[in-house]
């Protein structure tokens, strides 16, 4: 009703479940299975000490991993005062209740070259980082709400990725637990007759009973105990460093594990709750290298790591394999906290810890901060940071 004038008298349901339905032809793409048997696994891959380093500084700076807050600093994020993670955490969060502290915290997340690899899988990658971003930082997923973006709906192979995209994100939001609560979709994005990547963005709203509980991705004090939750896989289908080192798309995504992804956070909110973590941050594009680089930067100390044994430092540091955060835990909290991941039976192992003085061991001068990996290389984080935050400034700047 609108000034007492009756506008709309609809049954909600009818709205929800009756509307009109177009059926659109549509079918797999040709080029499909040629695609995805384009594998990334015959790509050059760096083994010597000197390359994994040059590797990882070159990701750091690349335009999808560098930092954002070229963009991010130019607006107020702290709209009264009530902002209490931002850019570049895992998920923002906000104060509703200033006298319960009660917070949401939202993330919205899309790989589009997954998406383009498997329709149905990207959907639910794009789901399953949004919701280990909510959950990495303590709050409990409720909600999902979507941007659903394609090219023409009346290409059939176009409407094949967006069926595929919306079952895939159906399915996973029935076993994450968490309804869609709205969404768009966005249609006809291409130029001539190509067609944007498929990039179905997915959103998650959590919730957190009290803000100041929430974990940040910064990492605490020198003695701090740095721990991966999760397998590690030899993934490099549609991640970053296929696409900006080789310029590459094919092969398969990482592999979806929904199951995993509700385990992990659990894990991380039940971390949050009880005080057994100082951060969190979770492992996505980049890979393990690029979290750690990230939380460093974040606290700006430096902290000596290792690769878990058995595992390739190459796939340790860059694979994209779903289902993992990288967790900071006090050493007092160190038995409590595994005791509890073995008792759920979720990988965690210990690769790494918080160290502000290995500057001049590593040939620094005194009080430099330095991420040390294993006996493999040392990088100072003022050489990071100053290519992380310059690749912005100088492609908008120019």
């Amino acid at each position: 009703d609108w000034h007492g004038e009756r506008i709309v008298d609809v049954p909600p349901r009818t709205v929800a479940h009756e509307g009109p339905v177009y059926e659109r032809p549509f079918h797999r793409p040709s080029w499909q299975d040629a695609l995805q048997a384009n594998s990334p696994d015959a790509l050059p891959r760096p083994c010597a000490p000197d390359e994994l380093r040059a590797t990882l500084l070159d990701l750091v700076g690349a335009p999808n991993l560098a930092s954002k807050s070229w963009v991010t600093s130019q607006y107020d994020r702290y709209v009264l005062g009530n902002t209490v993670l931002a850019q570049p955490e895992d998920s923002g969060m906000v104060r509703v209740d200033e006298e319960t502290g009660r917070g949401v915290a939202i993330s919205t997340d899309c790989n589009g070259r997954f998406a383009k690899l498997d329709p149905y899988a990207g959907a639910q990658l794009a789901l399953s980082e949004s919701y280990r971003n909510v959950v990495a930082t303590g709050a409990i997923p409720l909600a999902v709400t979507n941007c659903l973006n394609f090219g023409s709906p009346e290409d059939p192979e176009v409407m094949w990725q967006f069926a595929e995209a919306t079952r895939g994100l159906a399915d996973g939001c029935l076993e994450l637990g968490i309804p869609v609560t709205g969404g768009n979709v966005s249609f006809y994005n291409q130029t001539g007759d190509v067609a944007i990547l498929p990039t179905p963005v997915v959103g998650v709203l959590g919730v957190i009973d009290d803000v100041y509980r929430r974990t940040p991705m910064a990492w605490g004090p020198d003695g701090e105990l740095i721990y991966l939750l999760g397998d590690t896989h030899d993934e490099f289908g549609g991640s970053e460093w296929a696409h900006h080192v080789h310029g590459h798309l094919g092969g398969l995504p990482p592999r979806v594990d929904l199951a995993r992804e509700r385990l992990l956070g659990e894990i991380l909110v039940a971390g949050s709750r009880d005080g057994m973590l100082t951060a969190a941050h979770d492992v996505s594009d980049g890979g393990v290298g690029q979290a750690l680089v990230e939380m460093a930067l974040r606290a700006g100390v430096g902290a000596r790591c290792w690769v878990p044994d058995g595992l390739d430092p190459f796939v340790f540091l860059f694979s994209e394999s779903t289902g993992r955060a990288v967790v900071v835990v006090p050493r007092s909290e160190e038995l409590r906290f595994t005791e509890m991941c073995a008792a759920r039976e979720l990988p965690a192992y210990r690769i790494g810890v918080v160290d502000s003085g290995l500057g001049p061991d590593a040939g620094y001068a005194e009080g430099t901060q330095v991420l040390q990996v294993s006996d493999l290389f040392t990088v100072s984080l003022a050489e990071v940071r100053e290519v992380h935050e310059a690749t912005l400034p100088a492609v908008l700047n120019a």
